[in-house]
């Protein structure tokens, strides 16, 4: 394609600097496809889990698509990097199963706590205090909750598939005789295979193979897998009661439970969002321009925005994708990416039918995949930090055994601090450690219902 600075194809090379960044129109619509496909998933997987907390599963679809639409085109204008954003796929669970399922916050309240993490996160952006943060967090203590998380994930996965069954003992392997854990267990195979293979999509693909032979595969009372809806395209219906769907009143009145959480909602993001933009712009040779940073305020303060976004729209923490790699790899160098990817999801808002028909077992291999590669984490930990190896550790077992995150965010932060204190290696404990340390004795006592309850 020929480009001569004039029309549109001008215009677009001009205002993302295409040519500049070594790239064309051409190669940034098949990286902004190729990142789409990628990611897609996330419209299926975030309504299922947000589904935990009671919301419409229709309505979900729409307010993914949403958040993802208007995430991507904000770093797309305000930064112009080749990064696409969707809601992210460790929040939707707190949010859904921590917050509202295990704590009993409403949703309203809920959404207030991922606005009020995101508003904080472009205060932060627009300030000299990030940096400050990134080194005073404790790298163990992150890692950590990547794991956790991680395992979190994975957990849900195997249940919802069928794959783990809860019974008198704790959790035992499903039925092999059942077809529909035959399918599954047949899936999480097929998802790794093509995760390892690294095939453009995998992660969707996994799910359209396991959702079509589900329509051929029954339950033991004989309902087949997948129930096919009336029709599979239909114009789509936002839900317009989410729209500033907050309360202000209960979170004042649940402070003390909901701001731990509320803090992991602002440092998830911001660690989450730092880790993934670091990693796509380094691979896309995009660490400096015009003799500054590519990665400054205007990124970060682009992935604040859009979790404010979502929060507005009805929806849990938007944050900027690891997926966006995939893009990266195919050529993208700018934010034409992120404005191609938005355009795709659109598009997809008329398939929300099929969307929904999609069964819990055809999602179950993506969740537990993605939940062990955030488990690949432990594999950074570092023996001579305080609480290197052990902080992490106990952060996933009381995750696993307990299914309670918050209280292994608490336990995990004390014990390192603990650890440091033990070793004497006063550096480690910092005034941010402290703070973040007194918030969870807080939420610890007021949880056991000493001193309140949700």
């Amino acid at each position: 394609m020929k480009q001569d600075g004039a029309g549109v194809h001008g215009w677009i090379d001009r205002t993302f600097h295409v040519t500049r960044r070594g790239s064309t129109v051409v190669r940034e619509l098949v990286a902004g496809l190729t990142t789409f496909g990628a990611m897609a998933y996330i419209m299926i997987v975030n309504p299922a889990i947000m589904a935990l907390a009671g919301l419409n599963r229709h309505d979900m679809i729409m307010t993914t698509i949403a958040a993802s639409v208007c995430g991507s085109l904000l770093m797309a204008v305000m930064a112009n990097l080749p990064i696409a954003l969707a809601p992210a796929m460790s929040s939707n669970l707190i949010f859904a199963q921590v917050v509202v399922a295990q704590m009993g916050i409403a949703p309203p309240v809920a959404f207030t706590m991922v606005l009020i993490g995101g508003v904080a996160f472009v205060l932060l952006s627009l300030s000299r205090w990030r940096q400050k943060i990134v080194m005073g967090f404790p790298v163990p203590v992150r890692n950590g909750i990547h794991c956790a998380i991680g395992a979190f994930i994975a957990h849900i996965g195997m249940v919802s598939g069928g794959l783990a069954v809860a019974g008198a003992q704790g959790f035992s392997f499903g039925a092999l005789r059942d077809p529909a854990v035959l399918l599954a267990t047949a899936g999480l195979f097929l998802a790794g295979a093509l995760r390892m293979l690294r095939v453009p999509a995998g992660m969707l693909l996994s799910i359209v193979v396991l959702t079509v032979a589900g329509c051929f595969v029954h339950h033991p009372d004989g309902t087949v897998v997948t129930r096919l809806p009336d029709r599979w395209i239909e114009w789509p219906h936002y839900p317009a009661h989410l729209l500033f769907s907050f309360d202000f009143h209960g979170f004042l009145t649940h402070i003390g439970l909901v701001l731990p959480v509320t803090l992991y909602f602002f440092l998830g993001d911001f660690f989450d969002a730092t880790g993934t933009m670091m990693a796509v712009t380094r691979r896309a040779g995009l660490t400096v321009e015009d003799g500054q940073p590519v990665l400054g305020r205007a990124a970060f303060a682009a992935d604040g925005a859009a979790s404010v976004a979502g929060a507005v729209l009805g929806t849990s923490t938007v944050t900027a994708y690891l997926e966006s790699l995939v893009g990266v790899e195919a050529g993208g160098r700018t934010g034409l990416v992120g404005v191609t990817a938005a355009v795709l999801f659109l598009a997809a808002s008329v398939l929300w039918p099929i969307i929904t028909a999609v069964p819990a077992l055809a999602t179950a291999p993506v969740l537990v995949l993605v939940g062990l590669g955030m488990l690949s984490d432990m594999g950074k930990a570092d023996d001579g930090e305080p609480g290197g190896v052990l902080a992490p550790l106990l952060m996933v077992l009381v995750t696993v055994m307990t299914g309670n995150f918050m209280v292994s965010l608490a336990l995990g932060l004390l014990l390192y601090t603990a650890l440091a204190v033990a070793a004497r290696r006063w550096s480690e404990v910092t005034p941010i450690l402290l703070a973040l340390d007194a918030v969870f004795v807080v939420y610890l006592v007021l949880a056991s219902g000493m001193g309140g309850h949700s």
